[in-house]
């Protein structure tokens, strides 16, 4: 009764592990909770005021399958005043958060057998949601700073390569690729017609570092480039659900064709909120940044030097190995003998690593450290 394709598809390692540590604190066992990869922030103020306003306004009719026009202008805002990047409103659609937008994208471009390819470490939905529409998702090599092997990159391009998935900065790693490591990828893109799908959602959580996009360096990369973000990571909005793409006008066509035909758009009051945090922008997402920072340079300070990791420049994301233990022994050691709860990376192309989250408080951080600390001294050399 059920499709293959949906038989064979993975549940998701991190709401696996989510799930397990919250039954594990429901009978009272002290489970920190280090899996998701969510904002412990509440919903600034502003954001949440703008919603009620709208309800007790009686904005809670369908809009325009796109997302409405106030927030598309002020996504494209953005764009130019944050990325260098001029977009029409026309070529924005507003969908039920930034995987929706994602998925929305593999659909409007892939055709059954056209092969993607995949930075490893990657997030795991990336080959997930590419194997449900028949694509075949390919895996590029990392180098020795967890960024995109490029030699390894020229070698899978062939005439079934449609796109590459570029992440910056970095689920699970925190890395932030720098202009001139973005200009070899975008040099490689342009000279073989390749799309990049450049998911953009951590954007603003970055430390000592300056986020570009890659449609930003030339008008071919650009046209080349499909730019995923949203409101979810950067505002502490995960459950609002409102994320967009900002693409050419073939491809934005095609998704708000598919939206229509699917979900119609996300939320009205959602979408008002999202139009309030993105003008209100840097000022709601700064203090949460320099919290993120605090809780990282703690980590940094004071875990074991037994653990091996990349350093996190950006998203709130610490990916460590110790000892090479494999991931999914090592996830439940924590778990079970530890009671801290991280993600096993097997499925994210590196089944040597560990993801913990710091988007916890920083008591939760301490006493996670001094675990962690004891498993080190325990299990590694």
């Amino acid at each position: 009764m059920i499709s293959q394709k949906i038989k064979d598809l993975k549940p998701s390692a991190t709401l696996a592990i989510n799930r397990k540590s919250k039954e594990m604190q429901a009978k009272g066992l002290p489970v920190i909770n280090l899996s998701v990869g969510e904002p412990d922030f509440d919903t600034p103020q502003p954001v949440k005021e703008c919603a009620i306003q709208s309800i007790n306004e009686g904005f809670t009719k369908y809009t325009v399958e796109k997302g409405t026009v106030e927030l598309r202008e002020e996504i494209c805002k953005k764009l130019q005043t944050d990325n260098n990047l001029s977009y029409d409103p026309e070529h924005i659609i507003v969908s039920n958060g930034a995987k929706h937008s994602l998925f929305n994208t593999f659909l409007a471009i892939i055709e059954p057998g056209d092969e993607v390819i995949i930075p490893a470490p990657y997030w795991v939905s990336y080959p997930a949601m590419v194997n449900i529409l028949g694509g075949v998702p390919v895996f590029c090599r990392w180098d020795k700073n967890f960024k995109i092997d490029i030699e390894h990159l020229k070698s899978l391009i062939n005439n079934k390569t449609k796109a590459l998935v570029l992440n910056s900065p970095s689920n699970p790693t925190g890395v932030v690729y720098n202009k001139k490591e973005l200009e070899a990828i975008s040099e490689v893109l342009t000279q073989k017609g390749v799309l990049c799908i450049s998911d953009e959602i951590y954007e603003k959580i970055i430390y000592n570092k300056e986020h570009i996009s890659i449609a930003s360096l030339s008008p071919e990369m650009k046209k080349l480039t499909v730019v995923i973000n949203g409101v979810s990571k950067s505002f502490a909005m995960t459950g609002w659900r409102i994320g967009y793409t900002a693409s050419e006008p073939e491809i934005s066509a095609a998704i708000a064709k598919i939206q229509g035909q699917t979900t119609s758009a996300p939320s009205s009051i959602s979408q008002k909120a999202a139009y309030s945090a993105i003008k209100y922008g840097e000022q709601l997402v700064a203090p949460m940044v320099k919290e993120f920072k605090k809780r990282r340079d703690y980590l940094l300070e004071n875990l074991s030097e037994k653990f091996v990791y990349p350093m996190p420049d950006g998203a709130f994301y610490l990916f460590f190995t110790l000892n090479n233990i494999d991931s999914v022994t090592l996830a439940n050691q924590l778990l079970e003998e530890k009671l801290l709860a991280t993600v096993p990376c097997q499925d994210f192309g590196a089944d040597k690593y560990v993801r913990i989250s710091y988007a916890t408080s920083l008591d939760n951080l301490k006493e996670a450290v001094k675990r962690l600390n004891q498993v080190a001294e325990e299990k590694g050399n």
